[in-house]
């Protein structure tokens, strides 16, 4: 890519960042240092769900503001929280993580999940940037986000990690179709874990990547070592569907949710829920005791680096 074209982008002059890289929230897996060192690397640290936490029982919004602060003394770079919005009229506790993140001095937002117009409205009547990622990206939700007032979509395919798409459209279906709907600058998600993922993303129209399971096996990160490990040691032919909106690396836990889905069990991602998630096994390090979430470039992770290394080699086009 040419230089004189990478320094117009539009995610880097929207987000004020140095590369058009965000950082996916990565719910429990997040905290100050690790989303510090990706800004200051160049792209945008976002602050998940449970960022900081190492248990449920801990006060979410006294947790988060202690993240931020030190985040702030970490970088002076931008860095921004997620908003988790759970079902389309779901506004009380995403609006609870705008205020206190707000209050604390973050103007950059990344709303997940399903689309709150009064939640965004209020984002953008903050004079926050606003980036929008549905659960299952939809042209219609794309067009209703930008009418809105997103700055940025983020075009999530099936190959993504974490809680993934029902739809089974793949990241290379997904992009072009949300390139196409809408005139604001659109993210790739799903499955971008090298410079490769990131020239196939822009091939499509994508103007930036939104890059979660890469990043989880930096330094920096807070998964418990023995997983990073795992996660390197692994590969596609470890992936097991554990849910319709979920998949794992095999493992005890995973094994026996697979084999209920296989059966016609509907309702093992609520059982991943009550047994903390990704908490157990990629937080806690108890290796198989929940889901290890990944996404399906795991095949191109071959070694744990520093975030700069991960952001810098994904980036070479952009320098």
């Amino acid at each position: 890519m040419e230089a004189n074209k990478m320094s117009k982008n539009p995610i880097t002059k929207i987000l004020g960042i140095k590369y058009p890289l965000i950082q996916a929230p990565l719910n429990w897996l997040t905290d100050a240092k690790f989303v510090a060192a990706v800004s200051n690397a160049g792209g945008l640290g976002t602050f998940g769900p449970n960022a900081g936490k190492t248990s449920p029982e801990q006060d979410s919004m006294k947790t988060l503001t202690e993240e931020i602060k030190r985040a702030q003394q970490l970088t002076d770079k931008p860095f921004a929280v997620n908003l988790m919005v759970s079902s389309s009229d779901d506004f009380i506790y995403p609006n609870q993580v705008f205020e206190t993140a707000l209050a604390a001095g973050v103007r950059t937002f990344v709303l997940s999940g399903f689309l709150n117009t009064e939640l965004i409205k209020k984002v953008k009547k903050s004079g926050s940037k606003l980036i929008v990622r549905e659960m299952n990206s939809t042209v219609s939700g794309a067009k209703e986000a930008e009418k809105l007032g997103a700055d940025v979509i983020v075009a999530t395919g099936y190959d993504e990690g974490g809680v993934i798409p029902t739809t089974g459209f793949g990241t290379f279906t997904t992009v072009p179709r949300i390139v196409d709907a809408v005139s604001i600058p659109v993210i790739a998600a799903g499955g971008v874990t090298d410079v490769r993922g990131v020239r196939a993303a822009f091939a499509l129209g994508a103007q930036g990547v939104y890059v979660g399971t890469r990043l989880i096996v930096t330094n920096e990160n807070r998964t418990a070592q023995i997983t990073k490990e795992k996660i390197v040691d692994s590969g596609v032919n470890d992936i097991l569907l554990v849910a319709p909106n979920q998949r794992s690396i095999k493992n005890a836990a995973a094994d026996k949710w697979a084999a209920e889905f296989d059966d016609g069990d509907h309702e093992t991602f609520a059982a991943t829920r009550k047994a903390g998630g990704v908490r157990p096994a990629m937080l806690d390090g108890k290796i198989n005791d929940g889901v290890i979430s990944f996404d399906v470039g795991i095949d191109n992770i071959h070694e744990i680096k520093s975030v700069w290394e991960v952001v810098d080699e994904m980036m070479a086009d952009f320098k």
